[in-house]
């Protein structure tokens, strides 16, 4: 893609209200736009990265038996009201309106009880299970205070999976391959070393969860952590019995600062007696479900990258998620310009991304942007190195420059 056909424009300020890290450089670099507090829309460069985690959790979701469909964002009052979660008092974060014949409607905060109304309709014996689902959707959840930019918005897009078991043996055998096709997932978009299997409380979903906090200092949560046991818990349910459990001592634990990017809750068949999910076992009885449900929020992951990796200069995004491998600058007169013209056609015959500067800017001008918009590696086409049929090579991470032949250059990027 050229910068120069881009819509989005990069910008050395963000809103004067915009207070959170990852949203002011996601802004600036043009990845985002603010509608309003806690809402945001994902130009181009943003839908890419969007597009690219969503393609690795589908990816790790699918290898688990996960089937992709998506639900309505519509959800009925009666499908809510078997479990008790339509009511205000138990969840807090609707937001509800009415059809034109006075029908109560809501937007999707979550959609458990829709997915067990739906599989109800599917599944009716043990021949039928297990089956695991699984949407990227967008939900809308009320918070009183939107903050955080994307890592906490009133607008965000989720993955959600929802798992049907015949008993607690088959379901304990998905969730624990979930935990571990989760942990694959974190460390292909390269926060995997910091993230944290956490126990914590379930909220309005269960009395306890699991959760993936990735430590980060713009995160919201915090965690106490024993990294030698690999052990991980919410400050929220850190109490001595607990710490009796797990057969460890508040003076062996490290405090610290994490964000949620993932959950998991294990409903047994709590929700399956609420709402009356059956299916007929080898014998012919009627037996409840064994449910589960699988987060992972695809717009906080990315806030949280941003807020992870960025420097001084800008966004740094790892491969496996940034918009394009590769940033192209030219600089120079009509052989500059030929030669890069000629390489960004070899570059993207090779399937490899390209975001080339074809702009008529300022070199200082188009390296900032480069460094803003954090892309892995940065090459620069000018008519100075041409001279010594030369390229050079800059990655992101280090700001270290290489100069490169034409074959090395091709050699490096694949």
């Amino acid at each position: 893609m050229r910068i120069s056909q881009l819509f989005t424009k990069t910008s050395k300020t963000a809103p004067a209200d915009e207070v959170a890290k990852n949203a002011q450089l996601l802004i600036r670099a043009g990845y985002v736009y603010k509608v309003m507090a806690g809402v945001y829309a994902y130009t181009t460069l943003g839908l890419r990265v969007l597009e690219n985690i969503k393609q690795v959790v589908r990816e790790e979701m699918n290898a688990i038996g996960g089937q992709e469909l998506i639900m309505s964002s519509l959800q009925k009052k009666s499908t809510w009201e078997e479990t008790g979660r339509w009511d205000d008092e138990v969840v807090d974060v609707w937001f509800k309106s009415k059809l034109k014949d006075e029908t109560e409607v809501g937007f999707g905060w979550s959609h458990e009880e829709a997915i067990i109304e739906m599989m109800k309709q599917y599944l009716k014996s043990y021949k039928d299970l297990p089956i695991n689902v699984y949407q990227f959707q967008t939900k809308m959840r009320n918070e009183l205070r939107a903050k955080s930019g994307i890592m906490r918005g009133r607008e965000f897009i989720m993955k959600d999976m929802y798992s049907c078991s015949i008993d607690a043996k088959q379901h304990d055998a998905f969730y624990n391959a979930t935990i571990e096709a989760y942990n694959r997932v974190y460390d292909r978009l390269g926060i995997g070393d910091d993230t944290y299997v956490t126990f914590a409380s379930g909220g309005a979903f269960t009395q306890f969860s699991h959760e993936f906090q990735t430590i980060c200092e713009a995160g919201e949560d915090v965690i106490y952590l024993h990294r030698e046991k690999n052990i991980a818990i919410n400050e929220e349910v850190l109490n001595d019995k607990t710490l009796t459990e797990l057969g460890i001592n508040r003076d062996e634990l490290e405090k610290v600062k994490t964000a949620e990017v993932g959950n998991i809750f294990n409903f047994g068949t709590q929700k399956s007696e609420e709402t009356k999910f059956t299916f007929t076992n080898a014998e012919g009885k009627e037996q409840f479900v064994h449910l589960g449900s699988y987060g992972i929020g695809i717009t906080r992951v990315m806030g949280v990258i941003v807020e992870k990796f960025a420097d001084e200069r800008g966004i740094v995004w790892p491969e496996s998620v940034a918009p394009a491998k590769v940033y192209l600058v030219r600089i120079g007169g009509d052989a500059a310009i030929a030669h890069a013209d000629e390489l960004y056609g070899e570059l993207t015959a090779k399937g490899i991304e390209v975001l080339y500067d074809d702009r008529d800017e300022r070199p200082g001008t188009k390296f900032a942007d480069a460094e803003l918009m954090g892309i892995p590696y940065r090459v620069t086409v000018s008519d100075r190195l041409l001279a010594d049929e030369k390229y050079e090579l800059t990655p992101r991470v280090t700001g270290d420059t290489k100069l490169l032949t034409r074959a090395e250059l091709l050699d490096t990027l694949g």
